[in-house]
């Protein structure tokens, strides 16, 4: 088959084509055809995270690993916040989404990549979207310190946590960069360093390893944890770890609709365990992902007055409706314990639930079997533990007024 059009009509064309059927069909072109059904595929699965790049025909991906590392634009636009000063350093370029929200606010920024495949496609993609005050640099991060004389206001750094076999990494030290290592160099170059890190990462374990960690940031989209950023102060002397550090736990449903907890760790530690619920009253409280991520479990209960159903359930009851509640609040209709009877009665009465289980003994999926009903519709079950050790299932709606 030989495709007489451009590439980019190839690639608006082939859209919603299934790239492996179509790298059998041989097509011959005056382009390169696989690259062209690379960034058919790269499109597809940034169609959600990257709307604004996407809808630029002429940007371009350099592979699909790139566009699963990279930032989304919600998480991008919020680091904008963390940011200081004239002179910014993106010391892990990568697709160059997070130093394109960057420059948006910073005066300069220097884009730094190892790989010259990715500074390529980030330089044409930066004019591409109308951005002029990139440099673009390609250079291995801990190269470029040992050879700058430039001190930045801000330094971002999103280490690679991928290892051999694309085995998941979660400590600092064996990251790449190694963190732990560069501390010396990016405290000499950066005023401040922001540093992503692994959302699977231990809290507590971060802030005892780094010195001056300011601000820790647990970013959640639409109540899935992504990103979890520590921001230290390097104009700061070095004090106690984590005496002073301040915690945000973001939830990002849009552009436009941002909530932020604030706590401090320690005084969280200090907290003592909130007095458990003697009965599920009227509602049902769950937090949002990033404030279970941060473990704010006793703040919460404290700042919002409720009561938790068991220490380690996570779950939190009110005879009243709290409408600014960070998290998921639920009209409790039923709840009756969990035994034989009661499965084959929920089961029957409610053939559609969203079902949910926190500190239980049967996760979600067999849980699900046992009532053998179907995924979605209006009702809500939890199962879950009280403080007295009882399993019980909770069937709650959303509150008429939410």
């Amino acid at each position: 088959m030989k495709y007489e059009k451009s590439i980019q009509d190839f690639i608006v064309e082939y859209s919603g084509a299934d790239t492996n059927q179509l790298r059998l069909k041989n097509i011959q072109a005056d382009f390169d055809v696989s690259w062209a059904i690379l960034q058919i595929e790269a499109r597809k699965k940034l169609r959600t995270k990257l709307p604004t790049w996407i809808s630029h025909i002429d940007v371009v991906f350099p592979s699909i690993l790139s566009t699963e590392q990279c930032s989304s634009e919600l998480t991008a636009q919020y680091k904008q916040r963390l940011i200081q000063g004239r002179d910014l350093l993106d010391l892990t370029g990568g697709l160059g989404v997070d130093s394109f929200y960057f420059a948006q606010k910073a005066g300069q920024v220097v884009y730094v990549e190892r790989f010259g495949e990715y500074c390529r496609a980030a330089e044409h993609n930066f004019k591409e979207l109308g951005n002029h005050n990139i440099s673009v640099v390609q250079d291995d991060c801990t190269h470029f310190l040992k050879n700058n004389n430039h001190k930045f206001d801000t330094i971002y750094l999103d280490p690679a946590r991928r290892g051999t076999g694309n085995k998941r990494l979660f400590a600092l030290d064996e990251c790449e960069p190694n963190i732990i290592e560069l501390m010396p160099l990016l405290s000499r170059y950066g005023k401040r360093l922001v540093v992503k890190v692994s959302p699977m990462a231990d809290l507590s374990a971060l802030i005892a390893q780094l010195p001056r960690v300011t601000e820790v940031h647990i970013v959640s989209v639409k109540n899935e944890c992504k990103e979890l950023l520590l921001v230290m102060d390097n104009t700061l002397p070095e004090k106690d770890k984590g005496i002073d550090t301040r915690a945000y736990c973001v939830q990002i449903d849009s552009a436009e609709n941002i909530s932020i907890f604030p706590f401090l760790p320690i005084e969280e530690k200090q907290l003592p365990h909130p007095a458990a619920c003697e009965a599920i009253e009227q509602f049902l409280y769950e937090p949002n992902a990033s404030i279970l991520k941060a473990g704010a479990y006793k703040t919460v209960a404290v700042k919002y007055s409720i009561d938790k159903l068991h220490i380690n359930s996570h779950l939190y009851t009110s005879k009243y409706y709290i409408s600014h509640f960070p998290g998921r609040i639920f009209e409790v209709v039923e709840c009756v314990p969990f035994n034989a009877k009661n499965i084959k009665y929920i089961g029957g009465k409610y053939p559609r639930l969203n079902l949910s289980t926190r500190n239980f003994p049967l996760t979600t999926v067999e849980l699900q079997k046992r009532l053998k009903n179907k995924d979605g519709g209006d009702f809500y079950l939890f199962g879950t533990t009280l403080s007295n050790n009882d399993k019980i299932l909770i069937i709650g709606k959303k509150p008429v007024n939410a």
